[in-house]
């Protein structure tokens, strides 16, 4: 089975967790940031990964990539990296957003941690009229640091899990 996880990041730390997937893997597999992916042909299973953005979806170039048709029906698990802590009661519906902009392709599982957020973005997010972001973005503290060890672990044992479940 050839296995390809793929990334968009703005401040590393969705790379962390891509690297942290990819070593979680065994077998015939490849790192590769996302601008550099041409064509999934040849890959069994392909692991996407991208922040979560404004308007509380995936970021870009990682939206647009879940739409292109040569990607539909095939399956991918999806890493999302947010800035809001686990209690936050809006993150479900931001993960489900990110789901939903999957929907053409074969979902086969998805994983989130915690990121930290970037101060730019912080302040950026501070000046908006929506109070759904100026929420988020007064949970800053809460992710410095993150992803962490614990994090990183566990995305290891899930690409793991992942990969298994597809080669049964």
């Amino acid at each position: 089975m050839r296995t390809l996880v793929t990334y968009v990041t703005r401040t590393g730390h969705t790379r962390k967790v891509a690297e942290a997937i990819f070593d979680g893997i065994t077998g015939d597999k490849e790192l590769k940031e996302l601008a550099d992916v041409d064509s999934l042909d040849g890959y069994d299973l392909t692991f996407v990964g991208f922040p979560i953005e404004e308007r509380f979806s995936p970021a870009e170039p990682a939206a647009t990539f879940l739409r292109r048709p040569e990607v539909a029906g095939r399956p991918v698990a999806l890493f999302i990296t947010h800035g809001a802590s686990d209690d936050l009661p809006e993150l479900r519906v931001w993960l489900n957003t990110c789901a939903a902009a999957a929907s053409q392709v074969e979902l086969v599982g998805v994983f989130h941690c915690q990121g930290e957020l970037s101060e730019q973005m912080t302040q950026k997010m501070l000046l908006s009229k929506d109070e759904r972001v100026v929420a988020w973005a007064r949970t800053r503290e809460s992710g410095i640091g993150q992803p962490d060890a614990t994090s990183l672990q566990r995305a290891r044992r899930w690409a793991s899990e992942t990969v298994g479940a597809r080669r049964s």
